[in-house]
C-alpha cells in the first residue's frame, strides 16, 4: 500500500497524466464563447444606451439638487391636507387586497386543472397552462392603462389590473403546489374508499393550503407597491397623489407622501409574516 501523501500521490498523477486532470477542450471552448458572447453583449448594451461616464456623472449631480429640494420633508398643518393623504393610502391598500383576492378566487379553481396530479387530460391541461402564460405575459401596468380606457380613472381600473394580473400568477403557482404534494396521504384515503373529490379534500388540500397562503400574502405585499405606480397612471391611490406633486415641483411633499409609502410597506410586511407565523408556524416557515 502506497503510504505517500495524498498530495503528493495526486502531483506524481498529474504528471503522468496530465490530461487526465484538465478540462476537455470542447468543453474549455464552449465555456470561452459563453464567456465572450456574455461580456460582447453586456458591453455592447452599455455602448446603445449611451452609458457614458459623463452623463452618468451630471445625472448624478442633477439627482442631488432633487433630492435637496425634498429636504426637509413637507409637514401638513391641517386636517384636511392629512386626509387626502390617508385617503390616498388607505385607496392604494385596499385596491392591493380586493385585486389580491378577486385574482386568488378565479385563480384557484384554474389551477386545478393546470396540475398534472388532478387533471389527467393532456389537452386540456396543457391548454390551461397556456391560458396562464398569456395572462401573465401582461404587465399589471399595461391592464391598469386598458381597464382605465375601458372603465375610467380611479380605483377600480386598478383592482381590475391587479386581479388579472394575479389570475396567471396565482394560477402558476397553485398548479405547482399541488403537483409537488405527496402521494402518501391520497393512497391512505383511496385505501380507505374515499372518492376523488374526498382524496382532494382531505389528503391534498391540507398539504398545499399553507403554501397558497404564504403566496397569497407575499404577492398582497407586492400588491401594495405596484397599486402606488398604478394610482400615477391614473388608478387612483397614493400614487395619484404622488404624480401630482411631483408634476407641480413640491418636492419635499413628495418626499413626505413615499415616506408614508415607505412606513405603510413596512407595517404590511411586518403584519403579514406575524400571519404567516399565526396561521402556518414557525416550523413549516423554516423549511
Amino acid at each position: 500500500m502506497n503510504s505517500a501523501p495524498l498530495n503528493t500521490r495526486i502531483a506524481a498523477a498529474q504528471a503522468r497524466v496530465p490530461l487526465a486532470f484538465r478540462t476537455p477542450l470542447p468543453q474549455r471552448a464552449r465555456k470561452i464563447a459563453l464567456w465572450t458572447l456574455f461580456i460582447g453583449l453586456f458591453c455592447w448594451c452599455l455602448y446603445d444606451f449611451n452609458f457614458a461616464p459623463g452623463r452618468i456623472i451630471d445625472g448624478i449631480g442633477r439627482l442631488g439638487r432633487v433630492l435637496g429640494f425634498m429636504f426637509p420633508p413637507h409637514i401638513w398643518t391641517t386636517w384636511e391636507a392629512w386626509a387626502e393623504v390617508l385617503e390616498g393610502l388607505g385607496e392604494t391598500l385596499s385596491m392591493a387586497f380586493l385585486g389580491t383576492v378577486l385574482g386568488a378566487i378565479l385563480a384557484f379553481p384554474l389551477s386545478f386543472l393546470g396540475a398534472k396530479n388532478i387533471n389527467r387530460v393532456f389537452w386540456l391541461r396543457q391548454g390551461t397552462r397556456r391560458v396562464y402564460d398569456v395572462i401573465r405575459a401582461f404587465e399589471t401596468l399595461i391592464l391598469a392603462l386598458i381597464f382605465i380606457r375601458a372603465f375610467g380613472l380611479g380605483p377600480l381600473a386598478g383592482i381590475l389590473a391587479i386581479a388579472v394580473s394575479e389570475i396567471g400568477t396565482f394560477a402558476k403557482l397553485f398548479s405547482e403546489a399541488l403537483e409537488n404534494t405527496s402521494n402518501k396521504p391520497v393512497e391512505g384515503v383511496v385505501a380507505s374508499g374515499g372518492s376523488r373529490l374526498q382524496t382532494i379534500r382531505y389528503a391534498v388540500m391540507p398539504q398545499v393550503l399553507p403554501v397558497h397562503l404564504s403566496v397569497l400574502l407575499y404577492n398582497f405585499e407586492s400588491n401594495v407597491r405596484s397599486g402606488t405606480i398604478l394610482g400615477i397612471v391614473g388608478a387612483g391611490g397614493i400614487g395619484f397623489l404622488l404624480s401630482d406633486r411631483i408634476s407641480a415641483y413640491k418636492w419635499d411633499e413628495a418626499w413626505t407622501i413615499i415616506f408614508m409609502i415607505i412606513a405603510m410597506v413596512y407595517v404590511i410586511d411586518w403584519l403579514s409574516g406575524r400571519v404567516r407565523t399565526r396561521l402556518i408556524g414557525k416550523e413549516e416557515l423554516a423549511k
